[in-house]
This record gives C-alpha cells, sequence and structure tokens, in this order.
C-alpha cells in the first residue's frame, strides 16, 4: 500500500540533494515532513554544508513525507537501521522516551529558542536518564520550537474560561492544564491534524503561529489566540549507533560540528516561518486575538504547578524527575543560561 509514496518519496530525494557517485558513505536520510517544510529546509541546509565540508566524502539520499519514518515510532525506526538519520519525535514516542517526553514540560518562563535548547543541553548532560532513553541513537541536532497559541475552527478563545468544552489537539505536556481549564485534550501527530480540524473531529490546536501556513491549517481554521504556552527542546535529529561507528573519526567529527549548524538552521527557518505564518493568516482573513495580563499570568502559574506534578509521577516508573524539574526552572530563573561543571547527587 506504501509502494507510491515510497516513489513519490524517490522522486523528491533526486529533486533536492543529490548524492555524489564519487561519495565514500552514502547516508539514507528520512523524516515525517516535506522538503519544502521549515524542517525540510533546514534539513537541506545542513546535509549541504555536510557534503562540502567533507569535500564530497559524505553524501545524503533523503526519503520525505514519511515514505520511511512515523512521527510515533521514529526514534525506533532510525535506531533500527530503517533510515541511518532520521528525524526523530520522542514527544509522540508510544513508549520507552518518558522523561524526553515529560521534560518539555519543565520550561515555563523560557523566552527564545536558543534558550530552550541551552537548557535541554544542561540537562542531558547532568542526568543520565536521558542517554539511557537514547540508547541505540547518536543525536545529531536538538530542536526548540516556536512558542504555541491556539487555533481554532470556529470559536475565538479570548479569556481562560473560552476553553470549556473545546476539544483540543494538545502536546502531552498541555494535556492535564487543558482538563483542568475544562477542554477535552487529545495528543495526535501534526500530520493527522488538518484531516481532524477539516472533519470537525477537532475543534482546534495548540500550536504555533507557522503551522496556519506551512500545514495550510489556514484552509480549516480561523482564529488564532496567541496564549503562550511554554515550551523546550528534544533530541529531534538522530542517527543510530550501528551507522555512527562506521564512519571514521575526521568524519564523525564533521557531524559533530554540524550540529550547530543545523540548529541555527532550524532556529532561523522556524522564526522565518512564523512570520509568515502570521502574515498568511491575516491574508487569508484569520482573526488574531490576545488573552489579558493576568489571565497569562493564571495560565503560567498552572503551567508550572502541572509541571511539578508531571514530573512526580514519573517517579512511579522508576524516573527521578523533579531535581530535573528544579534544575531546569533554576536555570530559566537565572536568565543567562550557564551549565555547572557538578551536579548535585551524582
Amino acid at each position: 500500500m506504501r509502494l507510491p509514496v515510497i516513489l513519490a518519496a524517490l522522486a523528491l530525494a533526486g529533486c533536492s540533494v543529490a548524492p555524489q557517485p564519487t561519495a565514500e558513505h552514502v547516508l539514507t536520510y528520512a523524516s515525517p515532513y516535506t522538503p519544502t517544510h521549515p524542517f525540510g529546509l533546514a534539513d537541506q541546509e545542513w546535509m549541504k554544508w555536510v557534503e562540502a565540508k567533507s569535500g564530497g566524502r559524505i553524501a545524503f539520499k533523503p526519503y520525505w513525507s514519511g515514505a520511511l519514518i512515523s512521527s510515533d515510532m521514529s526514534m525506533e525506526e532510525v535506531r533500527h537501521g530503517v533510515a541511518d538519520i532520521g528525524l526523530i519525535t520522542p514527544i509522540y514516542s508510544k513508549g520507552g522516551a518518558h522523561l524526553l517526553r515529560g521534560q518539555a514540560a519543565y520550561y515555563g518562563g523560557i523566552r527564545t529558542i536558543t534558550d530552550q535548547v541551552a537548557v535541554y543541553d544542561c540537562l542531558a548532560d547532568r542526568f543520565p536518564h536521558f542517554e539511557n532513553e537514547l540508547h541505540g541513537l547518536h543525536v545529531l541536532a536538538v530542536q526548540g520550537g516556536n512558542f504555541p497559541g491556539v487555533l481554532t475552527r470556529d470559536r475565538p478563545i479570548r479569556s481562560l474560561a473560552d476553553f470549556k468544552g473545546l476539544r483540543l489537539r494538545a502536546q502531552s505536556d498541555a494535556v492535564d492544564i487543558l482538563k483542568q481549564l475544562g477542554a477535552d485534550p487529545v495528543n495526535m501527530p501534526m500530520g493527522e491534524v488538518y484531516s481532524a480540524l477539516a472533519k470537525g473531529v477537532i475543534d482546534g490546536v495548540v500550536a504555533p503561529a507557522d503551522t496556519i501556513r506551512s500545514l495550510h491549517f489556514a484552509e480549516v481554521a480561523k482564529h488564532f489566540t496567541t496564549i503562550r504556552f511554554s515550551r523546550g527542546a528534544y533530541p529531534a535529529r538522530a542517527m543510530s549507533d550501528k551507522t555512527w561507528r562506521t564512519l571514521p573519526p575526521d568524519l564523525q567529527a564533521i557531524l559533530s560540528e554540524g550540529r550547530k549548524v543545523w540548529e541555527e538552521a532550524l532556529n532561523r527557518q522556524l522564526l522565518k516561518a512564523e512570520q509568515a505564518g502570521i502574515d498568511y493568516g491575516r491574508k487569508e482573513g484569520i482573526t488574531f486575538s490576545t488573552i489579558p495580563a493576568q489571565e497569562q499570568r493564571a495560565f503560567d502559574a498552572l503551567y508550572n504547578k502541572d509541571a511539578r506534578i508531571q514530573a512526580e509521577r514519573l517517579g512511579k516508573i522508576g524516573i527521578d524527575a523533579v531535581p530535573i524539574y528544579e534544575e531546569a526552572q533554576r536555570l530559566i530563573a537565572g536568565g543567562d543560561i550557564r551549565c555547572d561543571a557538578k551536579v548535585a547527587g551524582r
């Protein structure tokens, strides 16, 4: 059933980054997104940089649009070599990534994508459970993201009371907060949201403004509210350890150096896409609303209270996440995010 999709992906692969016939290592890259999505544009920028930096010794054969990997099984698929490198989404993983998924809620008060990544790096460096959940994978880039608002089909949200009764697609860290506000949250991959909105299965989606254009949500929703959902970073591009070990040290060093290139490309493309989404949404008649400052403060308090509760829950499955939550909040409160060389309790 997937043969037409795979054939289409093969055709697209030839349109973007074509493997060089003299390359020592032709690495497959897989993404559930299209090559024209902001993620895909950043991915191709990184591929071109690696090919040039390696003098053509590394080349890539990309597969787009979910031809090789899915959103909810991407970590397992890359880990087991379905693709050499892939876009991974631990926040949608069905198992084995409890901390990676949960820690995205610990960043209340964060202000920029760069800071999101910096906090994640500090946490991952200090707490071994991050590495445990990434076994079999070598992380090549960590991804932050634009801050979500709420895009709705028919009803604008102008106060916290307006959430009541709405069925909303939301990331896992926002589910309990939305329930407290009377909403009916569901967690589904972003690739399924357009259809769900079009059919009225959901009333809206918690998502950043870039999705108005990049995922064509302006066709199925008419209101965007800029309530600020804080969000964290997570490992988002990875290579299987098996493939990593086949590369000589000098090429491994290039891929390690390329992490900064990839993360900067993602940051730039995300910010550009956010502004493009806002401009496009206004052109297409989407109304943009904000909630009063006191309502935002009340929401922020709910967010941080719930994040700590979620951290405590992970203790039931043997993950001591409260110190991780507290460290994230300490780093954010300090403003200038710097990792300490020493971690308490280790």
